[in-house]
């Protein structure tokens, strides 16, 4: 059961962190021209490498919770998205 905590916790912060990439990239121009800067390519390189982290280190650490963690993980970046989905709609 920890391992789907901690993966459903990574999940959220992945869906966060790719939320902010996103944004950055499709943010449009502002005076400077693009908002994609070097803090959005931070942003994307974290959104990559925090699943391989969160996997190694419950494959490590918590082997008997690594499927959970992989479990907690997708559930909760499907889930953020549609609810992000659902409220953008409901706005719009």
């Amino acid at each position: 059961m920890l391992g789907f905590v901690v993966g459903a916790a990574s999940g959220i912060l992945q869906f966060w962190l790719l939320s902010v990439f996103t944004a950055g990239v499709t943010g449009g121009n502002d005076a400077a021209g693009s908002k994609f800067n070097n803090k959005t390519v931070l942003f994307a390189v974290l959104q990559f490498l925090l699943p391989l982290l969160v996997l190694l280190a419950c494959a490590l650490l918590l082997y008997e919770s690594l499927l959970w963690a992989g479990v907690g993980m997708a559930a909760s970046l499907i889930i953020c998205a549609v609810a992000r989905f659902l409220i953008s709609r409901r706005q719009g």
